[in-house]
This record gives C-alpha cells, structure tokens and sequence, in this order.
C-alpha cells in the first residue's frame, strides 16, 4: 500500500491534478485497481483537453456587399483606422482606402459593412449599404449612424480624436 500511495502522489503531483485526491484516497487496499481507473480517466480527459485547441473568434464578420459595389476592395489589415467614440458608450471603425474617397468600411458590433458615398447638397459626408441598411453622415464637430430600414439613429455623437480634441478646445474658449 505503501509503494501504491507514493507512486499515486508522484504521479497527481507531476500532472498537477492534486484536487482529485479525495477521490483517490478514499480507496481501500483491495480497491487499488479503481485508483488506477480514476488516474486514467483524469489523465486521458486532461490530454483531450490538450488537443481541442480553438481558434480565437474573428475580429468581425463581413456584412454582404451592395449590388453596386464596384470600387477597390478595402483592406482591413492596412488601411488606416479612424476609431470614434459615440454617445452611450458605443464605438465604431472607419477604414479608408488611400486615394479613394468613395467607399469605406465600417466596423460596427463586430461586423464590417463596406458603404458608397452619396452625394449631399450640404456638404456633408454621406455613406450608405443599402443591403444592410446603414447610413453614416459625417460632418466637421461629428458623426452619425443611422438604420434607414428601421429608421432609427444607432449612435449619434460620434467624434473622433480630433474632433474630441476640437470639442474640448471650444468648451475651454467659452468659459
């Protein structure tokens, strides 16, 4: 009993599995076969747990393109990011194309959905999917993204670093 309790303790503490020792010490001299069993059954779980590796989730999922949709694709991975942050504690991605001022990509709750600018008579900045059904208007003090098949706004107050940077300076200038 003895050379079977020493060498059960060496094997729990080499695999690191000493909270089944309860278990296992509650075994009578003529249950040592069952320790046995309890030890093979922790160490094959414990090696199946080594083999079942998973792949992290993906940053976003790719919302379907626009009928439309003829411009340069936008890679993610080296186009520059715009990060702003929105009323209520909502953030968004736009990724832009150098040299191309007619698509985008917006990051929103994980989905990235390429727009289409539209043209505006104010001079605003105008995108929209009408597949997913969003629309981004920016303008000079911030952004707005809307769900036109809902109709409802989805983050109002948009505003990026420099707009932050913008908004805090004109809050200090009139007090």
């Amino acid at each position: 009993m003895t050379k079977l309790f020493s060498t059960l303790l060496t094997g729990l503490l080499v695999s690191g599995l000493a909270l089944t020792a309860p278990t296992v010490f509650a075994a009578t001299d003529t249950g040592a076969p069952a320790v046995k069993k309890v030890v093979k059954k922790v160490v094959k779980k414990k090696a199946a747990s080594k083999k079942a590796v998973v792949a992290p989730p993906a940053a976003y999922e790719l919302a379907a393109p626009d009928d439309d949709d003829t411009g340069t694709p936008i890679d993610v991975a080296v186009a520059p990011a715009i990060e702003y942050k929105c009323e209520l504690g909502n953030t968004l991605t736009i990724f832009r194309n150098d040299g191309d001022d007619n698509y985008i990509a917006l990051r929103w709750h994980k989905v990235l959905t390429r727009m289409k600018r539209v043209a505006t008579t104010t001079g605003a900045h105008r995108f929209e999917n009408k597949r997913s059904g969003l629309v981004w208007i920016g303008i000079p003090a911030k952004g707005l993204l809307l769900d036109s098949r809902k109709g409802q706004q989805l983050a109002n107050e948009c505003k990026d670093p420099s707009q932050m940077a913008l908004a805090l300076a004109a809050g200090d200038a009139r007090s």
